[in-house]
């Protein structure tokens, strides 16, 4: 179900997105509506699948995995991580896959405690395609709230 976002669907992201922890009272002492308007606008929101979830960022390196590697993929059919991300399943490491156009289908974020665990996930990666990796050396953009669609 695609919806309109108004302004004050957006005011309510924006202060999701800087800090999912806040109450619907805060919410709505923000927004300038009740904390039941504000309550079923973010019911709406989840239901529609705008918001799909809340969850802490965590620093990879503050919690003891300090090798954050990028893989590009070459995968085809049975074997096409993104057309069956279940493969992944057992592989903890790899915390996001993205589908890309172009000769590469997918890149893959994987995070390890150390060059050898990373060499262990490439190794079982390329079970299911040619890969080409890099290292992570910083990030200076981790994160950004989503601008306002137009």
């Amino acid at each position: 179900m695609r919806i309109i976002l108004d302004a004050v669907d957006w005011a309510l992201l924006d202060a999701l997105q800087s800090d999912a922890r806040l109450s619907y009272n805060e919410l709505a002492r923000r927004v300038h509506l009740s904390a039941p308007t504000v309550a079923q606008r973010v019911r709406r929101l989840e239901d529609a699948g705008v918001i799909t979830g809340y969850q802490a960022r965590i620093d990879p390196v503050a919690a003891g995995l300090p090798v954050v590697a990028q893989v590009r993929m070459k995968c085809y059919g049975a074997k096409c991580i993104t057309v069956h991300p279940e493969l992944l399943e057992d592989l903890p490491e790899v915390v996001e896959v993205s589908r890309l156009t172009g000769d590469i289908c997918s890149m893959a974020k994987v995070v390890t405690s150390s060059v050898m665990e990373l060499e262990r996930v490439l190794e079982r990666l390329a079970y299911y395609g040619e890969t080409s990796s890099a290292m992570v050396l910083s990030t200076p953009i981790a994160w950004r709230p989503l601008p306002h669609a137009d």
